[in-house]
């Protein structure tokens, strides 16, 4: 959810939810019928984009725990991280800047929670505990929104939805290994359930959005937010007492030395510059739903690349465990909401990942929706950062 994160965390939003970043609402009428030959070479190049966005937020973490392995505070390399990206969007920023005095509210909630939130404790958990699992972690988020949803909004949920959130949770049982005790650090295990809370607390504030007329840039969103982010971890990481040095020098990936520098490069220019981006672009070429199912990939490639390249591997249980968890999620995020009514979502990606995410993008609602209403759900461009 990325942040995971700062992606965050991933997905999009399910089907029958409108959001302000609604893509296919939002273009002319020509650009919603292309010829069938130019519909098919746009999916095939915004999966390619998609695919490309959660390989980049799946990275992150893989780069990021050898600069923590070599001296840097978790907190450190989120700000660096943070700080980098933030100067890189400038420019956009200042092409949105009439954005915080329409939308402050949202700017705060994603500056705070699925920048700062997200990848602070994202950071901090994979210190402790593997990089996949972390991610696997926050995955629950679309599951905890439900819980939301349903005990403290008093909304019902589908009976889809209900499956999905078990899904996970039984996942999320095995990926632990609860049968053993929890074979992890607890305190890591708790530092990837509070990413995970962090981008609750942005969607369930994002539900109160507005529509489409009014409806802010995602792009601007990223920018500002990365910005409140800064300032918010500047305050907190206190970077004065950062361990400069580290970055002079290199930092071991299961025995090869690479240099920290360049591991700090790919954070900001891939992780998070490029990741944004080209989760945007894919967004705007598919569905929120096709681009919510590459978005689970996330998890799946931070996964293997830690098992890669930082010797990181998982049981066969915690395996199979993790496909629960991302199937779940992915149910979880995506069940329709009842026909009668429109769920606002500001944003969140896959995520995240980051879960996921997070354009701020939806759907028109649907008229055959089955009753039941969805909760907001992360979106691939702006809720899952990692």
């Amino acid at each position: 959810m990325h942040a995971s994160s700062g992606g965050p965390a991933g997905p999009s939003t399910g089907p029958g939810q409108a959001t302000p970043g609604s893509w296919a609402e939002r273009r002319p009428s020509s650009a919603l019928t292309p010829g069938r030959t130019g519909a098919r070479r746009g999916r095939g190049a915004g999966l390619a984009i998609a695919l490309l966005s959660a390989v980049a937020f799946g990275g992150s973490g893989v780069a990021a725990k050898p600069l923590i392995a070599a001296g840097l505070e978790p907190l450190h390399v989120t700000w660096l991280r943070v700080v980098g990206a933030a100067l890189v969007m400038l420019p956009l920023a200042w092409r949105h800047r009439a954005l915080p005095r329409r939308r402050p509210g949202l700017l705060a909630g994603f500056g705070l929670l699925a920048v700062a939130g997200v990848q602070a404790c994202y950071f901090a958990a994979l210190s402790r505990i593997p990089v996949g699992v972390a991610l696997l972690i926050e995955y629950l988020a679309p599951a905890l929104v439900l819980g939301w949803v349903r005990f403290v909004q008093k909304r019902p949920v589908s009976r889809a939805a209900a499956v999905g959130v078990v899904l996970a949770v039984g996942g999320l049982a095995c990926v632990v290994e609860v049968w053993s005790g929890l074979s992890f650090d607890t305190v890591g295990l708790a530092l990837a359930l509070g990413a995970a809370c962090c981008q609750v607390g942005y969607f369930v504030l994002s539900d109160h959005g507005t529509d489409d007329e009014d409806a802010a840039d995602p792009l601007g969103v990223i920018a500002y937010g990365l910005l409140i982010g800064a300032v918010v971890l500047t305050v907190i990481a206190r970077p004065w007492e950062m361990n400069w040095s580290v970055l002079d020098g290199g930092a071991d990936m299961n025995g090869t030395q690479v240099p920290a520098v360049a591991l700090l490069v790919w954070i900001v220019l891939v992780s998070t510059v490029a990741a944004y981006l080209t989760g945007v672009v894919s967004i705007r070429r598919l569905s929120p739903q096709v681009a919510g199912v590459v978005a689970c990939l996330e998890a799946v490639i931070a996964t293997v690349l830690a098992w890669v390249l930082l010797g990181e591997h998982l049981s066969a249980p915690q395996i199979v465990g993790g496909a629960v968890v991302l199937v779940g999620a992915f149910i979880a995020q995506s069940a329709k909401p009842a026909a009668t009514e429109t769920v606002v979502v500001a944003g969140a990606g896959a995520v995240t990942g980051e879960a996921a995410a997070p354009g701020l993008s939806g759907g028109a609602a649907d008229a055959d929706a089955p009753d039941g209403a969805a909760p907001p759900a992360p979106d691939r461009t702006t809720g899952h950062l990692r």
